[in-house]
């Protein structure tokens, strides 16, 4: 099988690498590969002949994103609408990585794949305007939704926090935020089981259970030996950003786990992610 994968360089691409790595990859990223360059990259994927695109470039900084909004939607509108129409040219099938930003929060329960996206910041909007590209420009897609990514060698919430741990002795961590973290090599092993399934449709993926992020970090701060720096949970109002994050919006593995794609529980996956 041959793979072309988009963010090579991020914490996705990374991990998809070490799991991927018997396939005849090719991995695309900045500043060589521009996704925003829609003859440029669509040469270069319909000239290596993939059988699959995972397409997991992104403009991924929310509050950038709310600052620059044309910017937000030329990546992750028409960047992706650029790699959904390369896959059309040469018959591959796509993996396209969205997130649980598309929904707003005010549900009251997690939301499932067949639930309408709603977005709220400018983030989420373009990402739910990269979704409807791949939905009307192809028909044999995997439809990716995940959360609260993070790896080791990036810039993540758990580096953020154990950073701001060591800098100020004492945090603040807003507790009305849920959802669920998602450890990178997790992610990428549930898509890489996922697209050889040849089931196309709308997944979500994330390490299973909830939790705030007032949780999340006070299990950061216990399994990177800080369990004594005191954290203040606040709400989000208490913790002013340019972009609103939906509140509550964990999603649900449905799908996936009808095919037998589970990941393990969030706090697993956090103890392998420090005691690598």
């Amino acid at each position: 099988m041959r793979i072309a994968y988009t963010g090579s360089k991020g914490q996705l691409g990374r991990a998809l690498e070490n799991v991927l790595g018997a396939k005849e990859l090719l991995g695309l990223d900045l500043p060589e590969h521009d996704i925003t360059d829609p003859h440029a990259i669509v040469r270069t994927i319909v000239d290596f002949r993939p059988d699959v695109v995972v397409h997991g470039a992104a403009m991924t900084d929310v509050d950038g994103c709310e600052r620059n909004p044309e910017l937000a939607f030329r990546i992750n509108a028409l960047g992706t609408q650029n790699v959904a129409v390369a896959c059309q040219h040469c018959g591959a099938a796509m993996v396209h990585v969205s997130t649980n930003d598309v929904f707003d929060g005010r549900l009251g329960r997690p939301y499932y794949e067949w639930d309408t996206p709603t977005p709220l910041s400018t983030y989420a909007r373009s990402k739910a305007a990269g979704e409807f590209y791949v939905r009307n420009l192809l028909q044999q897609f995997y439809l990716v939704r995940t959360a609260w990514v993070y790896a080791r060698g990036g810039s993540n919430f758990v580096t953020k926090i154990v950073a701001a741990a060591d800098k100020h002795g004492a945090l603040r961590v807003v507790s009305d935020e849920v959802s669920a973290p998602t450890y990178a090599p997790d992610l990428a092993a549930a898509i890489a089981q996922l697209l050889v399934t040849g089931h196309y449709g709308v997944y979500h993926f994330t390490n299973s259970g909830i939790c705030s992020r007032y949780d999340w970090a006070v299990k950061i701060l216990e399994l990177s030996g800080r369990g004594h720096v005191p954290v203040e949970a606040i709400a989000t109002d208490q913790w002013p950003r340019a972009a609103e994050p939906p509140l509550y919006a964990p999603i649900v593995n449905f799908a996936g786990a009808a095919l037998g794609i589970t990941l393990r529980p969030w706090e697993e996956a956090l103890e392998e992610y420090f005691a690598g």
